[in-house]
């Protein structure tokens, strides 16, 4: 069944950054439409930024609409240009394929078939640009465009006012790509909303343009706003980079720790962007939140939701398990795939081989500047080895967990988890 409020409670949510035509658009859904985002191929795992649009795809088909995700075969290996201040690295054509196998399960998961939705539906536009000749590009679709149009986007311009590095041709055709998109989506399935990032939206209105040349089409656009944090910086970044939904590129545990370090003013707004709670029930909690003493509820709520929706339920409960048990002290419950779970990239972890002391041991760690300090912190009963309290400066084999992991920690929050190599 329709959702015929759709459009206002996207809006409402903070998800609607610029709309071709809103009184059109909110017209236009009143009844079953296909909408669809593209995702391109420039790493082997999507990150959280891909999540708001992936999820967006998601609302819609819950609202009743077909959602279509584009996996760029093509684009992907020429590259968006787009506010990029440097070209793009070119990549093979094997590791394009490679990557877009990867991202299409990931898609797969993150927009099941549900028997009583529509079924989303996964393309990949090296189907019909592989099949293209330059010829028929150039006399099809490239006579279309107008070079002085494209010249004035603001995505170009800042690339030709940098004397060092300007824009290939390569990089300048991808509009045209993404455009051909739009037009064939709308001829082969009835696409009529493409949907994206801001900064795709001279690509999108370009689409559009070209749907309507093409095929006489009257087709919408929309995009989704740039998620920052509230002091203004990009969010979805760590020290060590993108978070990934790849489990094996960043773990369930760092991604739930992700999510658990969520600032108080950004919270509750994240939580419009990516969780599928109704805005009363965020208003609740929020409400809630400013009356509790303590500790907020929405980061656990946050982790929680995010955790569950792209590693599943069992992930989750593993996250939530090795939180508590490391919380209270209890590590030596934790079962030898959480400790390869906390070494992957949970906690800050080190490798040693062969023999070695714990005094040692705690400077190599890091977690002690010189010997005399670790001796210092042994003696004040600051260290504790795999849980327990560890005042003696001896280790045996019989100390490893899983005969090859170690947990230290200094004070209440300083961990280290060291796994021997041979």
């Amino acid at each position: 069944m329709i959702n015929p409020h759709l459009l206002d409670e996207l809006t409402e949510r903070g998800l609607v950054a610029q709309n071709s035509d809103p009184a059109a658009l909110a017209s236009h859904l009143a009844t079953p439409r296909t909408v669809y985002c593209g995702f391109d191929p420039t790493a082997g795992s999507l990150h959280i930024g891909h999540l708001v649009p992936l999820l967006m795809l998601r609302r819609f088909q819950l609202a009743g609409h077909t959602p279509v995700a584009l996996v760029g075969g093509a684009t992907g290996l020429i590259g968006d240009p787009s506010f990029k201040a440097t070209e793009r690295s070119l990549n093979s054509s094997d590791t394009v394929q490679g990557w877009v196998a990867s991202l299409s399960a990931q898609v797969k998961a993150l927009l099941p078939a549900d028997g009583s939705l529509s079924a989303p539906q996964l393309v990949n536009n090296g189907d019909w640009m592989g099949q293209m000749s330059a010829l028929d590009f150039l006399r099809d679709i490239g006579k279309h465009f107008s070079v002085n149009a494209m010249l004035a986007r603001e995505s170009v311009r800042q690339r030709l006012a940098r004397p060092d590095q300007g824009i290939s041709f390569t990089e300048f055709s991808y509009a045209l790509l993404q455009s051909y998109d739009f037009a064939v989506l709308h001829q082969r399935l009835g696409c009529t909303l493409q949907i994206g990032g801001n900064d795709q939206w001279g690509n999108i209105t370009s689409g559009m343009d070209l749907t309507r040349r093409l095929h006489q089409a009257q087709v919408h656009g929309m995009t989704l706003p740039l998620i920052t944090k509230a002091d203004g910086t990009k969010f979805g970044k760590t020290e060590g980079g993108a978070v990934w939904l790849d489990p094996a590129l960043t773990s369930p545990y760092a991604f739930y720790q992700f999510w658990l370090g969520t600032a108080d003013e950004d919270v509750y707004r994240f939580l419009r962007y990516y969780s599928f709670m109704s805005l009363s029930e965020i208003d609740e909690l929020e409400v809630e939140d400013a009356q509790r003493q303590g500790r907020k509820q929405a980061q656990q709520v946050l982790a929680n939701e995010l955790t569950e929706l792209v590693h599943g339920k069992a992930a989750l409960a593993a996250v939530q398990r090795i939180s508590e048990l490391l919380f209270s002290g209890d590590v030596a419950r934790l079962g030898e795939s959480d400790l390869a779970q906390l070494a992957q990239d949970g906690m800050p972890s080190s490798t040693v081989s062969g023999e070695i002391d714990l005094v040692s041991l705690l400077v190599e760690s890091g977690l002690a500047n010189s010997k005399r300090i670790a001796r210092e912190l042994l003696a004040a009963g600051a260290i504790s080895l795999n849980g327990a309290i560890r005042q003696d400066e001896q280790l045996a084999a019989e100390d490893r967990l899983f005969d090859r992991y170690l947990l230290l920690r200094r004070g209440k929050k300083q961990y280290q988890l060291v796994a021997w190599v041979d």
